[in-house]
């Protein structure tokens, strides 16, 4: 089941986050953001290890306070993740995190106040080699737009961005990457569909506030798949009422599920009827919760019954087909053996480990030759 995506990427110009690509032909980028307080200096370096080990390529940190820059500096030296800082308005914020060792910045030219305030930002920011993430939200449009447009609209969120992109543009600044984020679905593809054509920087992607777990997954799922399957998106973030982790989670199972990117093992599993052999969605949910920690590509089929069972276990790197008296595994697409329920899912769980470590010896000799 090792297919290329037939998603033809929009061609952006690359730039680094930290030792991050973003954009041209780096991977898509997953990200999140802490949601303890900065100043919590042990909290937040915690919750940036637990989204480092979920699998998140760059973390930001809201700035609202020069405490809380201090904070970060401390973080920084802590941490080894990439992070970027979100600063609104206070520009002094943005010269001290810059001195600290920010590799992004989050801030708006348009929202410091004068000019030499912006000079003085993007002078620290060309000359530290940081990159400013210019982030446009619906629900903070400037106020001229509010009265020009009445409410939020995709062409309000591009004039609001290109506003921001004509300062930077104006202090030969190019570094710089771009997002435009509604609530609403529709909206927001709308806005980075119109800007994806004006601009070469790469475009960070995400539905803002998107919503509890459940439902924020599936309205991301929805919108950033839409522009991830047009070839727009460099980077992502989805926006969860939740536990940052799951942000990550659920990113990385957006991108598997475009072939975009791939870290872990991708399921095929039957949603279960009266034909199974044994209890596919427990097996399943003990699996998913025991295997959280691989992070080598690997499909694995889980199908209670021999209709589609055989048939897509023949696909993947590892298959279970439910049967009578016992279930058959596939490896490689070939019968193997036959699994008994009462260890199945112990008994899956140490196969898939050992199809794991074999298919990282097989990644490290291919490394290994390739540097010979």
């Amino acid at each position: 089941m090792k297919h290329e995506s037939p998603i033809k990427r929009r061609k952006s110009r690359q730039i680094m986050v930290g030792n991050v690509p973003v954009g041209g032909d780096a991977p898509i980028a997953v990200q999140s953001m802490t949601n303890t307080n900065t100043c919590d200096v042990e909290a937040t370096v915690g919750q940036i290890a637990a989204l480092q080990e979920a699998g998140a390529d760059i973390v930001r940190v809201s700035v609202p306070s020069m405490e809380a820059a201090e904070a970060f500096g401390q973080i920084r030296k802590r941490v080894s993740l990439p992070l970027v800082a979100d600063i609104h308005f206070d520009y002094k914020i943005a010269l001290r995190v810059a001195e600290l060792g920010v590799d992004c910045l989050r801030i708006n030219p348009g929202n410091i106040g004068r000019d030499d305030r912006v000079n003085a930002v993007i002078s620290a920011a060309r000359d530290g080699n940081i990159p400013i993430r210019i982030g446009v939200n619906a629900g903070s449009l400037e106020k001229s737009l509010q009265r020009k447009y009445g409410e939020p609209t995709a062409e309000a969120l591009v004039e609001s961005a290109m506003r921001h992109i004509d300062i930077l543009d104006k202090h030969d600044f190019q570094d710089f990457k771009v997002s435009l984020k509604a609530s609403e679905v529709f909206m927001t593809v709308d806005a980075y569909r119109k800007i994806a054509s004006q601009i070469v920087q790469p475009l960070h992607l995400g539905i803002t506030e998107a919503g509890g777990f459940r439902s924020g997954t599936v309205k991301s799922a929805i919108g950033l798949g839409m522009l991830l399957m047009d070839g727009i998106g460099d980077t992502i973030r989805v926006s969860l009422a939740a536990d940052p982790v799951q942000e990550i989670k659920v990113g990385f199972d957006i991108l598997k599920s475009l072939r975009l990117r791939s870290r872990g093992i991708n399921f095929i599993a039957c949603p279960s009827c009266s034909r199974q052999n044994f209890d596919v969605i427990q097996t399943m949910n003990d699996l998913e919760a025991r295997l959280e920690d691989v992070n080598t590509s690997l499909d694995v089929a889980i199908i209670g019954c021999i209709v589609n069972g055989p048939g897509e276990a023949k696909v993947a790197d590892l298959g279970l087909t439910g049967g009578t008296p016992k279930n058959l595994l596939y490896l490689d697409g070939k019968p193997n053996q036959k699994l008994d329920n009462a260890t199945l899912t112990d008994d899956l769980e140490r196969i898939i480990r050992e199809k794991v470590a074999e298919r990282q010896q097989q990644e490290e000799s291919v490394i290994a030759r390739s540097a010979d």
